[in-house]
């Protein structure tokens, strides 16, 4: 057999891809094994049947061959509309491009951002993907550390620093944040905004949650001074809509970076199904208040859950402004995130993420996604901060 690229070879760098505790409890469900899940971020409520509807209605009416590659023009305008609406960016469908989710964004946006061997910097924690990603993209991922007890907001300094030291073409960030469901305040963005133009980056924003804000609001650093020319927005229907499967996602940037980007699409992808751009387009026709039914269960799964961590002091969770999950400060136990989900799921078949799965910024934290019913999700908290307390008992 002939050899495989290195790039091909090292996209986990040697190490592990981070979800060897998720593969555990997968096999154990299928050994017939009831496991609670609360891993990854995926609804467990399924795409809206109006939504599928319109997906089936634009397939039988014959919507099933090739699409315009960026993108069929109306789903670009309505995003487009969108964003200007909500950011105040002035947006053009030609600053829209239509991608197979929101992970083929973030490696377009990447190969648009880095030549072979660049330095691609990062946020830690960081969804597990983002290493493997920048390296597809013939990166060198450097990641920033950032740190519990500032609830995991990067600083100014150490992105100057780390992009001096590394000569880096580009900054990778993420909020509403996942694992840590932080939402970088506006300090923050400005801080970011001002280390990209001081050291040339560009700056990759992953906005995929930004209909989940519990606290606080979005701002897309797209909108800051001098910044819409050097910034690529990543987004997707896929947390907004429930529409995970069916991979339809979008970067917003400069039009010659987009007009550059659908050269990559030609070569790769070749586009989105039309019947599933028409579905997209179709639900973001329902407007807000249909994004914010979708997002509801997770706002009050979220107070229901600190109102649980409220009543013991083991378990502390990381203060979570957005997104579907808790970050849950497990250190007291003596345990590393790893060991502790591991443990948790041999003695109670409840699965969550070791923290060391986003990154060493988060060892001996946990990442808990609220994916489960209300009373599960209760019954299975509940559970994990007892045998938290238990674990501190026995040392």
């Amino acid at each position: 057999m002939p050899q495989l690229s290195t790039r091909i070879s090292t996209l986990n760098a040697g190490g592990s891809d981070g979800w060897g505790v998720f593969y555990r409890a997968r096999k154990m469900i299928a050994q017939g094994i009831p496991v609670t899940e609360l891993t990854i971020g995926e609804h467990d409520i399924r795409t809206e049947h109006s939504i599928l509807e319109a997906m089936a209605a634009s397939a039988k009416g014959g919507h099933t061959g090739y699409a315009m590659v960026p993108g069929i023009q109306p789903l670009r305008e309505a995003i487009a509309q969108r964003v200007t609406d909500r950011t105040g960016v002035p947006t053009t469908p030609d600053n829209v491009l239509i991608t197979p989710g929101g992970q083929s964004a973030l490696f377009s946006a990447h190969i648009a951002a880095l030549s072979p061997g660049d330095t691609a910097l990062y946020i830690d924690p960081y969804y597990a993907t983002y290493p493997g990603t920048l390296r597809a993209a013939s990166g060198t991922p450097v990641a920033i550390p950032t740190r519990s007890k500032d609830a995991f907001l990067p600083q100014k300094s150490d992105i100057t620093a780390a992009a001096k030291a590394h000569s880096a073409k580009s900054l990778l960030i993420n909020s509403p944040n996942n694992p840590t469901g932080t939402v970088y305040p506006d300090q923050t963005l400005q801080d970011i905004a001002q280390a990209c133009i001081e050291n040339d980056l560009w700056l990759i924003s992953d906005e995929v949650y930004d209909t989940q804000i519990w606290e606080g609001h979005h701002l897309s650093p797209r909108a800051l001074p001098d910044m819409a020319d050097r910034t690529l927005v990543v987004g997707s229907m896929s947390k907004s809509h429930a529409m995970t499967g069916s991979r339809v996602g979008w970067i917003l940037g400069p039009e010659r970076a987009i007009s550059c980007l659908i050269d990559l699409a030609t070569t790769t992808t070749y586009g989105v199904p039309g019947y599933i751009q028409d579905a997209a387009l179709f639900a973001l026709t329902q407007g807000p208040d249909f994004e914010e039914k979708i997002a509801a269960p997770f706002r009050r799964r979220r107070a229901l859950s600190l109102e649980i961590l409220e009543k013991q002091t083991t378990v502390k969770a990381i203060p979570s402004s957005g997104a579907m999950y808790l970050m849950l400060d497990i250190r007291a136990t003596g345990l590393s995130g790893e060991a502790f989900a591991n443990a948790l799921l041999d003695a109670h078949h409840i699965a969550v993420m070791p923290g060391e799965s986003f990154g060493q910024s988060a060892a001996g934290h946990i990442r808990l996604a609220l994916t489960v019913d209300d009373d599960r999700l209760s019954a299975a908290l509940t559970t994990l901060c007892s045998f938290a307390k238990g674990l501190t008992d026995d040392t």
